[in-house]
């Protein structure tokens, strides 16, 4: 199936000169004057060397033809890690580097879009958006104005983000899992 280059996300598979490549970034570069481009950095699939790419945006990419099911995912141990289908409970094992940088957003019980190729976990999607909860960050500065200074901080899952300074430790809040940034206080 064909698509415009900047429609391509992370996690989407592309085929290219008879070989399956998963993107692992994706950006639209749009210069003020000029063509605007999409540069796509992807592993390929049958050896995991990473290559990265640049198309026109309006160019046309062939996105390949794979089983995209949502799983949920139980839990890691050696073998890697463990997700289950929900409606046939088949248990699929993805490995470390099928994974790559979605371990730090993985919870358990999260339901996430697993691609297979010939039964074959090739790609993982998660979800968009995340909650997680504030474990360190630094104390209030009096006279900051709020507008535009964001202090960095340390999530239960142990990244680093940039928040607003009204958040304290022990606040859960939601995430933007495509760049790390913080979207909102969570609602619950």
């Amino acid at each position: 199936m064909k698509v415009i280059a900047s429609s391509l996300r992370k996690g989407n598979v592309v085929e290219m000169d008879g070989k399956l490549y998963v993107v692992l970034t994706a950006s639209n570069f749009h210069p003020g004057k000029g063509t605007p481009t999409t540069s796509v950095d992807m592993r390929r699939i049958s050896d995991g060397v990473k290559v990265s790419e640049r198309w026109r945006t309006t160019e046309m990419v062939e996105k390949a033809t794979v089983d995209e099911r949502e799983y949920d995912y139980l839990y890691e141990d050696s073998e890697g890690f463990h997700f289950m289908e929900p409606n046939t409970y088949e248990q699929v094992v993805v490995t470390e580097d099928v994974m790559g940088g979605n371990k730090p957003y993985l919870q358990e019980g999260m339901r996430c879009y697993l691609k297979t190729f010939e039964g074959v976990p090739i790609a993982i999607e998660v979800p968009q958006k995340i909650t997680v909860e504030i474990t360190e960050t630094e104390p209030v500065v009096k006279g900051q104005t709020a507008s535009s200074s964001y202090k960095p901080a340390m999530t239960s899952n142990g990244l680093r983000v940039m928040v607003p300074p009204h958040i304290d430790v022990g606040t859960r809040i939601v995430i933007n899992t495509d760049d790390d940034s913080y979207v909102e206080r969570a609602k619950d």
